[in-house]
Order: structure tokens, then C-alpha cells, then sequence
């Protein structure tokens, strides 16, 4: 199918028709890649210092640093002493390398910090003294090797005791802002759940100590993780000015679409509206898989900021794919095939605003259910080339000449154009060069395909291949 898109359309009916038209976004944003090692040791990530740099990531995000056992992804999850960085995956000499080793390639480090609750221990212990009194005699029995390890405090004392924490009780109204705030986390068969810090004083002046500490270590941002289970309170008294300056801080709330469902207008609007920190673009992300559905419209994502379905640029970290998505039973039907995801990043990549978050996995092969498919995704041929345009597009502002139920085509200024066809066969559509304003006799190279256009003509035709992107810049 051929679709010309001429002068007879003059600039106010373009912006006002809904599937034929042009969306032009004025803000433009440095966002820079981040990669998502997750679960990856400190170490790896070190050894792949140089090659992560090459490949255009300006950030990476790191598993949380804290004090946790077990070998399984989720035990990175259950604190059991903030006050110092000794995991399976590194401690806080492998962190300082860390750190160390990517700033010398220009990569600043994010953390994972995980501040609702603490692990649950319950299977052994029928107290809530954290770090409890086995770990305090592992420590007195090693102390040298602890201090080490230590961020802040006095490892030969506890940390939280009961008086810390909330009443026990499990989350069961999912749309209640003080039940999924107060009550805690718990898995089925009679699990106790996840102890909820109560964000009194002490509690709040040790999040702050630990937060302070690893700004100090030199991390440049926090993804905080279940941040829709803290109150507004808790999050305005640990997040202060001090901390937060400088610092990117972006929370995780998961919701299943944008403006004008209740997990958004309960938990993620009044979020942003009460602090300035980013946050999980899931309201895109939904409109992403809408778009990529069988039959969904790429029209869906014409403009989806505009209908609320997208965060603003400035807020949002873009993803086609999180940690919980694959490792949770409860949100693998969120995957999307790998033609579909592919399609997907280029989007992400390829647009104005949002950071793009880039997921790589290092799971055990025992939880591993989709056989290393994320593994490698970060360092792939596309994913680098992808990146490389994205990075050379910041900037640029962009404006989506067309999109049907097939085919989305946008461009960044005179600099690039993004052509994305999700459906099975081949689709072309004509440019007006005039009234879109190219760049004339210089070609424009696809970061993925290699093939040129070279603009020489008022109506230029572009083909785009079945279930392809194409990412042309200059």
C-alpha cells in the first residue's frame, strides 16, 4: 500500500487529524541508555567496563547494594542490613571498582535500592531484630573483613528491631493506597510476607545515612524499587534536597495503563505530582503492546502523550521489557514476541523523551525460562545500532509525519527518520520533502540495514520491508 502525505494538507488540519497527520514535541531531553545488569555480579560488570561504553550506554543500573543472602534473583530483594554492601553478587570493594572502572569510560552507576521492607525471615526466626543474631556473630567473628564492607553505623549493634516495623497483615486491597502502603508483600500458602518498615524517625535518618553513603561511593541515581508500596511521607522524608541533588531518582510503579485507570490515578499521578523524581513509563508501555497486538494500531502511538498514555519526556524511563516481566508467572503474558520487541526498542530509541531502559539478565539456568534470551540482548549487532542513533538523535525534536494500523514514521528534525512497519508485508509511503523540510542530495544511512535515501525530489517514496524498522540518519 502507497500512501502520499502532499501540500494539500495544510498545517492545522494535519494536526488535527488523528491518523494522518503530524505531532510535533517542542521539548527535547538528554536522555541517556541505561543498562539494566540485572542480577549481573559486580565483577562482570567491571570485566565489561570498556565494552558496555563502546556499545553507547551512558548509565548502568546495578543490583542493590545492601547486605542479603541466597543465591536466588529475588533474594537481592530482601535486606538484611543496609548498613553495609555483602551479597552474592559483590561487596563494597567490588562496587568501589566497579564504580571506579566505569567512570574511566565516561558510565556513570544507578542503584537498585530497595527502602519498603526488609527479608523475610520467618522460616528460622520469630523475631524482627535485623540483622538478627546470627549474622551479628558472623560479623563479630569476621569483623576486619566487615568494616570493609561497611557504609555507615555500629556493626556490632542491631539496626531495626519490632518497634520498626508495621503490624503484620497482607496486602488484599490492591486498589487501597493505605493497604498496598501499610500492610505487607506476601506470597500464597500461608506466606507471613515481607516485614513493612513503619518510616519513624529512626528508621528514616538510617535510609538517609545508607542513601548518603552510596551517593558519596559515587552513584549517580536510585531506582527505587516498590516505591508504590511507601507512603507520600515516607518518600518526601528519605528523598531530601541533600540527597536527591544531582541525583536521577526514578521509582516503580506498576500500573496497567495511563491516564484514566485507577493504578494510575491512584498510585503513579500522585507520585509525580508530589515529588520530582521519574518513574517506569508504564502508561507507553501498555500503548506499546496495544500498538504491537494483533490487532492493534500503531496509530496508538501517533502521540500518546497527548491522550495521556505516556509520561512527559522529562519523567519517563522507557522500556519494552522490566526484571518482573520474565521472572514473575504473574506478568509473563506482558512479553512480546521477539519481532514485536525488536520493533519496539526502535521506537524507544528512536523517539524524543524518556530514557531508555535496556534489560539484560544474568539468572541461573534453573530460573531461566526463556533460555538466555536477555542475556546478550545489551551488546547485540541492533541494539548497538539502535543506541548509536539514539544518542546521535539527542537533542533533536521530533515530529510523526504518519501512522496507520501498520506503519509509524516520524522524523527528528532534518537529522533522522524512523520508519517502523509491524504487519507482514511491505508498505510505502510518499514524503512531501517541501513541507517537512529534509535534508536534499545527502543521504540518509539505516543504522540497521545499511541501505541510503537520498532525497532529490519534492515526493519522495519510501518502502519499508515486512515487520521491519528502519532507522535513516545523515
Amino acid at each position: 500500500m502507497t500512501v502520499t502525505l502532499g501540500t494539500s494538507f495544510t498545517r492545522a488540519s494535519v494536526l488535527t487529524t488523528a491518523i494522518i497527520g503530524s505531532s510535533f514535541f517542542a521539548t527535547t531531553v538528554q536522555a541517556d541508555t541505561i543498562l539494566h545488569a540485572f542480577n549481573w555480579s559486580y565483577s562482570d560488570i567491571t570485566l565489561q567496563a570498556k565494552n558496555i561504553a563502546q556499545a553507547g550506554y551512558k548509565k548502568v543500573l546495578i543490583s542493590p547494594p545492601l547486605k542479603s543472602s541466597g543465591d536466588e534473583w529475588w533474594a537481592r530483594y530482601q535486606p538484611q542490613d543496609i548498613r553495609l554492601i555483602d551479597s552474592p553478587v559483590g561487596n563494597k570493594e567490588d562496587l568501589q571498582t566497579l564504580i571506579a572502572a566505569l567512570k574511566a569510560e565516561g558510565v556513570e552507576v544507578y542503584a537498585d535500592i530497595v527502602l519498603n521492607h526488609m527479608a523475610n525471615e520467618s522460616w528460622k526466626r520469630n523475631d524482627l531484630n535485623y540483622p538478627g543474631s546470627d549474622l551479628l556473630t558472623q560479623y563479630s567473628q569476621n569483623m576486619d573483613y566487615m568494616n570493609k564492607q561497611k557504609l555507615f553505623g555500629d556493626l556490632t549493634q542491631g539496626s531495626f528491631s519490632a518497634n520498626d516495623f508495621h503490624p503484620a497483615g497482607c496486602i488484599t486491597d490492591w486498589g487501597n493506597p493505605g493497604h498496598v502502603q501499610y500492610w505487607r508483600l506476601c506470597g500464597g500458602n500461608g506466606d507471613t510476607g515481607l516485614p513493612d518498615l513503619d518510616p519513624n524517625n529512626w528508621v528514616v535518618s538510617q535510609q538517609r545515612l545508607y542513601l548518603q553513603a552510596l551517593k558519596t561511593m559515587g552513584i549517580k541515581g536510585f531506582r527505587v524499587d516498590a516505591v508504590k508500596h511507601m507512603s507520600e511521607y515516607q518518600i518526601n522524608q528519605v528523598f531530601t534536597p541533600e540527597i536527591t541533588a544531582g541525583m536521577h531518582v526514578f521509582g516503580e510503579v506498576i500500573t496497567s495503563g495511563g491516564k484514566g485507570t485507577n493504578d494510575y490515578d491512584v498510585f503513579l499521578q500522585p507520585y509525580l505530582n508530589n515529588t520530582d523524581h521519574g518513574a517506569y513509563d508504564f502508561p507507553l508501555f501498555s500503548s506499546i503492546r496495544n500498538a504491537f497486538s494483533y490487532n492493534g494500531s500503531m496509530s496508538q502511538l501517533h502521540d500518546p502523550q497527548a491522550y495521556g498514555q505516556a509520561l512527559a519526556n522529562n519523567r519517563a524511563i522507557t522500556f519494552t521489557i522490566t526484571h518482573d516481566i520474565p521472572t514473575n508467572d504473574g506478568f509473563r503474558y506482558q512479553i512480546m514476541d521477539p519481532t514485536s520487541e525488536k520493533l519496539a526498542y526502535a521506537y524507544i530509541l528512536g523517539r524524543n523523551g524518556g530514557t531508555p531502559l535496556i534489560y539484560s539478565d544474568a539468572l541461573k539456568p534453573e530460573e531461566d525460562k526463556d533460555n538466555g534470551r536477555w542475556h546478550d540482548m545489551w551488546n547485540n549487532t541492533d541494539m548497538v545500532s539502535m543506541i548509536r542513533f539514539h544518542n546521535a538523535m539527542q537533542g533533536k525534536t521530533m515530529e510523526t509525519l504518519y501512522s496507520d494500523k501498520c506503519l509509524l514514521i516520524f522524523k527528528r528534525d532534518k537529522a533522522g527518520l524512523v520508519a517502523i512497519n509491524k504487519c507482514s508485508e511491505a508498505r510505502s509511503y510518499t514524503v512531501d520533502t517541501y513541507h517537512y523540510e529534509f535534508n536534499w542530495y545527502q543521504p540518509y544511512i539505516d543504522v540497521l540495514s545499511g541501505s541510503s535515501e537520498t532525497i532529490t525530489s519534492q515526493n519522495h517514496s519510501l518502502t519499508i520491508p515486512a515487520q521491519t524498522a528502519r532507522m535513516w540518519m545523515q
